[in-house]
């Protein structure tokens, strides 16, 4: 008997026969090419930006450096206690300034100079961000800056003959971190650890004072925000030494530093409202040496107002 096939069924035979071997073939090769681009494709690291809108707090630092290239002048005006009444125009009739300038060397390195009015003094530090918030590939819950800062007091100008003091004494140190998180594009919050050395003291002070800072921000609008800063300093002298009062008159009553603020931004600059019972605009007067008590009424307007000068363009 023949076996007769029909050339043309023969042809459908090898069409599927071939389909049925190309087709797990390309599946793989399919895959395989998925695998290699989810290979390639790795999640990015999305960095928190403006947990803070300036530089500045209150009185104090936020984590926020300057970009690299950029210039900041730092005008700051503490004006007398509301408590001075009509007669002193509730403060206005009197005033202490600071002037500053920040530049930022990189996007998270910044150096500062500047002069208070306070026990004419100058200033500066130096503030890197060391870490950053971040989520995505990388997560880190807080942004950590840490700022090393150095103050001479330049008065009084001449100390009295025979008083065994020397301009090293008039020299002051600050050692701060900053630690911030943005909660929400509303609201973020700041720890502020802080050590103090202070070559001179006066009556019943230490040398060495450490301190903790909070703080944060609360937006109520796009360009307008809430602040409040408050430093415990535990290493105050006791206001309820009498005895050190009626031995030594230049003793003097010292006060934990308390802001409340409204920050509002207008375009290249920020201004800022405040209302503190310190006058002192760097960390060893503002820290240390705060006479007023907030809660008794003695409290400062005062604002601070930024502007941004870009020296260098940024890449």
């Amino acid at each position: 008997m023949i076996l007769f096939i029909d050339p043309y069924n023969l042809k459908c035979m090898r069409r599927v026969i071939l389909l049925l071997l190309i087709t797990p073939l390309a599946a793989f090769a399919q895959d395989d090419l998925l695998g290699e681009l989810e290979k390639g494709t790795k999640p990015e690291v999305e960095y928190t930006f403006a947990t803070f809108k300036g530089t500045r707090l209150g009185n104090g630092h936020t984590v926020e450096t300057k970009n690299a290239g950029a210039l900041e002048f730092i005008f700051q005006h503490r004006f007398g206690p509301v408590s001075g009444g009509a007669y002193e125009l509730f403060g206005l009739d009197q005033a202490d300034v600071r002037l500053g300038l920040d530049y930022g060397i990189t996007d998270n390195l910044s150096v500062s100079i500047s002069r208070n009015s306070v026990d004419k003094t100058m200033d500066g530090y130096f503030k890197y961000k060391a870490l950053r918030q971040s989520s995505g590939a990388k997560t880190f819950p807080v942004t950590i800056t840490a700022l090393a800062g150095m103050a001479y007091k330049l008065s009084p100008k001449d100390f009295e003959e025979g008083s065994g003091l020397e301009n090293v004494d008039r020299l002051s140190y600050t050692g701060q971190l900053l630690i911030a998180r943005k909660f929400s594009t509303n609201f973020s919050f700041q720890l502020m650890p802080t050590f103090i050395h202070k070559n001179m003291v006066e009556f019943n002070e230490v040398n060495d004072q450490f301190a903790l800072g909070v703080g944060g921000r609360t937006k109520l609008s796009k360009s307008v925000a809430l602040t409040f800063e408050y430093y415990h300093n535990f290493n105050l002298p006791d206001n309820d030494d009498t005895e050190a009062l009626l031995e030594d008159p230049s003793f003097y009553l010292r006060y934990n530093s308390l802001t409340f603020g409204i920050d509002i931004e207008t375009g290249g600059h920020v201004f800022q409202l405040l209302l503190t019972n310190a006058i002192g605009l760097t960390e060893r007067a503002f820290i240390t040496e705060t006479r007023d008590d907030f809660f008794a009424g003695d409290i400062h307007l005062g604002f601070n107002v930024t502007r941004t000068f870009q020296l260098k363009k940024s890449k």
